[in-house]
């Protein structure tokens, strides 16, 4: 089947004006060749939103399996912007106080400034958020597949710290195939959003075993958590979870186990853990990203058992109703895990 050539909208991801401090950002490509996943209503679900069918150790925007084979990412700059101001709302500030603590007290952070690694950055939006929220001169490596993505999220990455101290940026495109220590070397912290999900346990327990051996700490945030509520209850609510949760658990991947799994890994390198909730909450104001989260929930549950494909349907089709109404308000519930690693040289 051909997929459509979509042109991607310039203004997809706002750009901040003035200089960057960027290195091997990739220009932006005019149009790309997405792959729109279809809901059980035959209507398009935006890349990213719906079931992709991801092989173990990949995701969207970032492979740490190298497969020696090239495919067109599948998350849309579209549907990371639609979903930029739920996971900045989500995204647990309980856990900044413990990692500001950390990050004061690293060797030789003493009139220095902070080097953070965010795997996966896809548009920036770990960056947009936490950048502004920390102290001191910062540097950011930005890690992904697509240049579309890195562009966008070097040109519109923060120029500030909280204490207007200065933010500067480069752009690594590429498979994180072999996640070491040595490629973190220098590292204050490292970053990632929704990524734990869609990794092995072996691979949950590279990045740990890299994290920890680079004696960096990790927020890896909004993970998910296997649990959704939707307003009004609905008999079908609890075999569209199910279903779901076994479709991101396909060809071994952690999915709702993932925050469990990766606090075990990280404890076992000596790491201190803590794990907050942070759950989106969608109520009419956020109609547009709720109808594309259904569409994908949804489709991803019949991906998964083609026999739910009828009531599904109907199912969805009730949601979407409400939804358009503005009657429909739905929580997705998704962890936080900060892992605060020993410093490799003896800090506090």
């Amino acid at each position: 089947m051909t997929r459509p050539t979509t042109t991607r909208p310039a203004a997809a991801i706002p750009a901040q004006p003035g200089p960057r401090d960027v290195t091997d950002a990739a220009p932006a490509t005019p149009g790309g060749d997405m792959a729109a996943t279809g809901s059980t209503d035959g209507a398009s679900v935006i890349p990213g939103a719906g079931p992709s069918g991801p092989r173990p150790g990949e995701r969207a925007t970032v492979r740490l399996r190298d497969t020696g084979e090239e495919e067109p990412p599948r998350y849309a700059p579209e549907w990371l912007q639609l979903r930029e101001p739920a996971d900045a709302a989500a995204r647990s500030y309980d856990l900044l106080d413990p990692l500001r603590i950390r990050l004061a007290n690293l060797p030789g952070r003493a009139g220095g400034g902070l080097v953070v690694h965010d795997i996966g950055c896809g548009t920036g939006s770990m960056g947009r958020w936490l950048a502004p929220r920390l102290d001191g001169t910062q540097h950011w490596v930005l890690h992904d597949r697509d240049p579309y993505l890195l562009h966008f999220a070097a040109v519109a990455s923060p120029r500030s710290a909280a204490d207007g101290s200065h933010v500067t940026v480069e752009t690594r495109r590429g498979d994180v195939a072999r996640l070491t220590p040595d490629a973190l070397a220098g590292a204050s912290l490292v970053t990632a959003s929704a990524l734990l999900d869609v990794l092995t346990r072996e691979e949950v327990g590279v990045l740990a075993a890299a994290c920890a051996g680079a004696g960096c700490p990790a927020l890896l945030t909004l993970s998910v958590a296997g649990r959704v509520e939707l307003t009004e209850p609905h008999p079908l609510d609890a075999e569209i979870t199910e279903a779901f949760n076994a479709h991101q658990r396909r060809g071994g991947l952690l999915g709702p186990d993932a925050v469990t799994a990766a606090a075990e890994a990280f404890t076992e390198h000596g790491a201190t853990v803590r794990l907050n909730p942070s759950p989106w909450r969608l109520g009419p104001e956020e109609g547009a990203l709720t109808e594309q989260w259904l569409r994908g929930w949804v489709g991803a549950a019949v991906e998964e058992r083609p026999e739910l494909a009828e009531r599904a349907g109907a199912y969805l089709a009730e949601r979407l109703e409400a939804c358009a109404a503005g009657t429909l308000r739905v929580v997705v519930h998704h962890t936080d895990l900060l892992a605060l690693c020993h410093p490799v040289d003896g800090g506090a």
